[in-house]
C-alpha cells in the first residue's frame, strides 16, 4: 500500500524544498483497528476505524514548520507544503534544528502477524465471549463482567526527507481485555486483566478471564492497615505503573528543560545495584518495536541505568545535536499529526533471578501491592509520590489478608535504592515492562 503513497510523501517533500525549505521531511502512515465487546455473550459494541494521513516538517532558515493533512490528493499535499513552509516563518531559529542523514541498514524485525487479520471477525467475537466465559466460571463470586474486550489494529508508516532517507514498514497487533466485579456480603471489589501481543496465537482468553476473576476474588474481605513502615513487594503491572514516572525524566529533552530529577547525575548511582532500566525499540516481540523512529533513526537497545548507575538519557535528533551525540532512535511519533518529541519504546526493569514466590517468603512481614490509584498526581520533577493502594498482608513469608484503603508514599529515587529484590517475571504492559520488585522499606498509612 505504501509504495504509491511513499512517492506523495516524497513529492511533498520536494514541493517544500522547491517553496524555500532547506530541509524537508514527509511522514506518511495508514492504521486501521478493530474492537469487540461482549456482555452476557452478546456483542455489545464492534467497532472498526481508519485513519490515514501524512505529516510536513520542513526547516527553513533554521526554523521549523510543521503542517499535517489527512487528504492526500496531490493538490491539498501541495498547499500543505505552502502551509509547513509558512509555518516556519513564525517560529525561531536554532542551529540544533536539523534532519537525520541516510544509514546503511535498519533492523529486521517481526512485525507483522498475518494471522492477526486472517482471522474472520466471528472467531474474534469467540475470543471474547472465551474471556467473559471463563471469568464467569472461575468463581460464584463473579456477580458482573464490566468489559470483555478483543482489540486489534494494524499500521503502515513510511518517512521520506530531502537529504536521501526512504524507509517503510508494516506492523500489526491483538489483546483481550477484561473488568470485573465480585461480590459476597454485600461488598464489591473489582479485578481486570490486559494482555497485548504481536502474535495472535499467544492470545488466551481462558488465561486472561481467570486472572482478572482471581484479582477481584482475592481482595473480597479487604480492610484497612495501621500507619507503618513495610517492606513492600511490588506486582508487575505496579512497578510498571512506577516506570510512567522514569520514563519522562529519563529523556534529553526532559533534562535540557531542567524537568529532570536525574540531571548531573550520570555516572552516579540512582538505584539499587539490583537495577537496571533498558529501552529497547528493536526488541523482537515489543509492542513498541519498529526498525525506524519517528524521524527515521534506526531504533535500538539503550541501558539508561545499569547496575543502579545512571549511564545516560534517550535523545531524537535536535536533543543529540544539542548535546553533541548521537540520537538513540527515541524520537517518537504519537501520529502524522505530531512532531517526533523524545519518548521511550520498549521501556523496561531487566529482570532477576528471584521467583515472585522467592520474594514473598523473604519477606517475614510487609504487604504485597496489586494495586495503586493516582499515580498520575506524582510529581514527575521532583519524583515524590502519594498514591492509594490496595494489596495482600504478608505475614511470616506467606500472603494472608486483603488490604485496602491505605496511602503509599515517597520519592521515586528512594524507592529505586531501596529494592532489595528483583523478580524474574518481567511482564509487558504497552510500552511499560517489569519484573515483581521488592522494596526494603516503605510508608504505608491508613
Amino acid at each position: 500500500m505504501l509504495s504509491g503513497t511513499l512517492d506523495i510523501a516524497l513529492w511533498a517533500v520536494e514541493k517544500a524544498r522547491s517553496l524555500g525549505a532547506e530541509q524537508a521531511e514527509g511522514y506518511i502512515s495508514f492504521g486501521r483497528e478493530l474492537v469487540v465487546e461482549v456482555r452476557d455473550g452478546k456483542v455489545e459494541t464492534l467497532k472498526t476505524a481508519r485513519e490515514q494521513g501524512l505529516g510536513l516538517r520542513v526547516i527553513a532558515g533554521r526554523r521549523v514548520g510543521f503542517a499535517y493533512t489527512s487528504d492526500l490528493r496531490r493538490e491539498v499535499v501541495e498547499e500543505l507544503a505552502a502551509r509547513a513552509v509558512s509555518n516556519a516563518a513564525s517560529t525561531s531559529p536554532d542551529p540544533c534544528n536539523r534532519l537525520p542523514a541516510p544509514v546503511p541498514e535498519y533492523p529486521v524485525l517481526d512485525l507483522y502477524d498475518r494471522a492477526i487479520l486472517a482471522a474472520t471477525v466471528e472467531e474474534k467475537i469467540e475470543m471474547a465471549r472465551a474471556l467473559e466465559k471463563s471469568a464467569r466460571e472461575y468463581d460464584r463470586r463473579v456477580r458482573a463482567v464490566e468489559t470483555a474486550a478483543y482489540h486489534d489494529g494494524e499500521v503502515e508508516v513510511g518517512l521520506v526527507n530531502s537529504l536521501g532517507i526512504k524507509a517503510s514498514y508494516r506492523g500489526a497487533y491483538c489483546g483481550l481485555y477484561i473488568s470485573l466485579v465480585a461480590e459476597e456480603d454485600g461488598e464489591a471489589q473489582t479485578g481486570f486483566a490486559v494482555d497485548y501481543t504481536l502474535k495472535f496465537a499467544l492470545l488466551d482468553p481462558v488465561k486472561v478471564g481467570r486472572e482478572a476473576a482471581q484479582k477481584a476474588v482475592r481482595m473480597l474481605g479487604a480492610r484497612s492497615l495501621a500507619a507503618q513502615r513495610v517492606p513492600v513487594v511490588l506486582e508487575p503491572y505496579v512497578a510498571a505503573g512506577f516506570l510512567g514516572l522514569l520514563g519522562p525524566a529519563l529523556t534529553a529533552e526532559a533534562v535540557q528543560k531542567k524537568r529532570s530529577l536525574f540531571a548531573g547525575r550520570v555516572g552516579q548511582e540512582v538505584a539499587s545495584p539490583q537495577v537496571t532500566v533498558v529501552d529497547d525499540g528493536a526488541m523482537e516481540g515489543g509492542l513498541a518495536s519498529a526498525p525506524f523512529d519517528g524521524e527515521g533513526v534506526p531504533t535500538g537497545r539503550t541501558v539508561l541505568i545499569e547496575g543502579g548507575i545512571l549511564q545516560g538519557f534517550l535523545h531524537n535528533t535536535y536533543t543529540a545535536a544539542k548535546e553533541g551525540v548521537s540520537s538513540t532512535g527515541n524520537g517518537v511519533r504519537g501520529s502524522f499529526k505530531a512532531t517526533p518529541e523524545v519518548g521511550t519504546t520498549n521501556f523496561f526493569i531487566r529482570p532477576g533471578a528471584s521467583s515472585p514466590e522467592e520474594l514473598i517468603r523473604n519477606t517475614p512481614r510487609g504487604l504485597y501491592v496489586t494495586e495503586v490509584l493516582g499515580m498520575h498526581t506524582a510529581n514527575p520533577i521532583s519524583g515524590d509520590f502519594s498514591v492509594g493502594a490496595t494489596g495482600i498482608l504478608i505475614e511470616n513469608g506467606e500472603l494472608t489478608r486483603p488490604v485496602r484503603g491505605i496511602t503509599i508514599a515517597g520519592n521515586i529515587l528512594d524507592l529505586l535504592k531501596n529494592i532489595d529484590g528483583v523478580g524474574n517475571d518481567l511482564k509487558f504492559f504497552g510500552g511499560k515492562g517489569s519484573p515483581t520488585i521488592r522494596v526494603a522499606g516503605v510508608s504505608v498509612s491508613g
